[in-house]
């Protein structure tokens, strides 16, 4: 549920800057409130969250090594984003030093 919530709350705060692809929009800003306050990604971090809340809720070792999998998908994924956001937003590298990328206060 936390995950869900996560991620709902990084979709509503990030409202006309929300893209299809993790491009950046042209007249898009740079958003470090709300969720983004605490993770970088939380649209993300809330698909991992929920992914391995599944996990351990039905304790499928399957399962987990799913959750694994979207981690370092999204690992990933964020590692491309972050780039462009670093070209589009001269400031991103201090949010970067400031705020985690996936887990919040962890990694």
């Amino acid at each position: 549920m936390t995950g869900g919530l996560l991620a709902v709350a990084g979709i509503f705060k990030l409202g006309a800057n929300l893209a299809a692809v993790p491009y950046p929009k042209d007249q898009a800003t740079l958003v470090e409130t709300g969720p983004y306050r605490f993770v970088r990604h939380p649209i993300y971090s809330g698909g991992i969250l929920m992914a391995f809340g599944w996990a351990f809720w039905v304790h499928g070792w399957l399962t987990l090594g799913y959750a694994l999998i979207l981690l370092v998908f999204f690992d990933v994924k964020a590692r491309r984003e972050e780039q462009w956001l670093q070209e589009k937003f001269p400031d991103y590298v201090n949010y970067q030093k400031r705020v985690r990328k996936l887990i919040p206060f962890i990694y």
